[in-house]
């Protein structure tokens, strides 16, 4: 159920990137985009992605009564008692509109094709925000961050999706540039606020070394290692890039971007991870209930006597200064003109090597 939890998670938000970044990006004027063809038939997909895999946490609910009062009633409870599950069925619902009004249109033929399916979207995006941990824990304000988060990430992942895997050739991309690098920054720069604010809901950011401990802990510090290769591509791809394309107009950004999607894509799959674990609220009492993480327990075996404490030694700063050489290198990757598979070797290799220093540091 773990894998099959956090797999459709990372289904789900790449479901939501492709049709925010599809209705946005045919509202973009031609010049300042790629020629971009997006079949229907992905469209399509993705909305009843949507309604297939935002059904995963009622079905967890589900599995877990009903063996106490039967499994129609069970359903019947949780559809019409539970957040999640009115979440659910207006999600269902507007899933279908969205779908029916898809079938017979061609987005790219009206902008206000787009704004209309942009606005069934949006309106999807704030009914999952509604459904999500933060606003069951803050109501307004906890819905209002999330669902800010996740737009953020939604419009930075989508449109670099589909930009990426849906361009029949990489025209007009210097004009691209010119608006997508400011708009990436500034999807950046919120989902980084909103992240830390997310946390605070769940965690004291003092405690960020104590739930290394707990399963919610090590993805957590996973999702933020990975990052950090992630904003190293978003570098090649806007500043290095565009200078290329200056000196050498033929050049083709395309692979480029789809090795920052392709990582885009293993981040939303840890953040999968991270929504099938237990948030930390009371470190203390979890760890006195729950065991360690399997992989925390790897690196640190026995009992844990807290506070933990981050001090690194000779080894892991070495790791960590391999880890800045791996970073160093994807960007060199770019420079020299290596085989782009390269850097994103080098991406992981950044990951796998700052995640053992850290751990080694505790």
């Amino acid at each position: 159920m773990f894998i099959a939890g956090f797999l459709s998670e990372a289904i789900l938000y790449s479901c939501f990137s492709i049709l925010l970044g599809s209705f946005i990006i045919y509202l973009v004027p031609e010049s300042y985009r790629p020629e971009i063809r997006i079949p229907k038939g992905v469209l399509l997909v993705a909305v009843l992605g949507i309604a297939l895999f935002s059904f995963l946490p009622v079905l967890k609910i589900v599995l877990i009564l009903y063996k106490e009062v039967g499994l129609i009633y069970t359903i019947q409870s949780v559809l019409t008692n539970f957040e999640v599950g009115k979440a659910w069925m207006i999600t269902g619902v507007l899933s279908l509109f969205l779908f029916i009004y898809l079938l017979p249109i061609k987005i790219e033929r009206r902008p206000l094709f787009s704004i209309t399916a942009l606005g069934f979207t949006l309106v999807l995006i704030g009914v999952l925000g509604w459904s999500s941990h933060a606003s069951s824990l803050a109501k307004t304000p906890g819905f209002l961050i999330h669902t800010t988060h996740f737009l953020a990430v939604c419009t930075w992942v989508g449109i670099l999706m589909v930009v990426s895997w849906f361009s029949q050739r990489p025209s007009n991309w210097l004009n691209f540039l010119k608006w997508f690098s400011p708009v990436a920054i500034i999807c950046l720069l919120i989902t980084a606020i909103t992240g830390i604010s997310l946390m605070t809901f769940h965690m004291e950011l003092s405690d960020y070394t104590n739930i290394s401990a707990i399963p919610y802990g090590q993805s957590l510090l996973i999702k933020h290692i990975a990052i950090i290769p992630l904003v190293a591509f978003a570098f090649i791809n806007s500043i290095l890039v565009r200078k290329r394309l200056s000196l050498h107009p033929s050049f083709n950004p395309l692979p480029w971007a789809r090795l920052e999607s392709i990582l885009l894509l293993v981040i939303f799959s840890i953040t999968g991870a991270l929504g099938q674990a237990s948030p930390p609220h009371d470190i203390s009492r979890m760890l006195e209930y729950n065991e360690t993480s399997k992989l925390f327990s790897l690196f640190h075996p026995g009992k844990i006597e807290f506070p933990l404490h981050f001090s690194p030694g000779l080894l892991p700063l070495g790791l960590f200064l391999s880890s800045l050489i791996f970073l160093g290198l994807m960007i060199f990757t770019f420079i020299k003109k290596a085989p782009k598979t390269i850097a994103l070797l080098m991406s992981f290799l950044f990951i796998l090597t700052g995640y053992i220093a850290f751990m080694l540091s505790v």
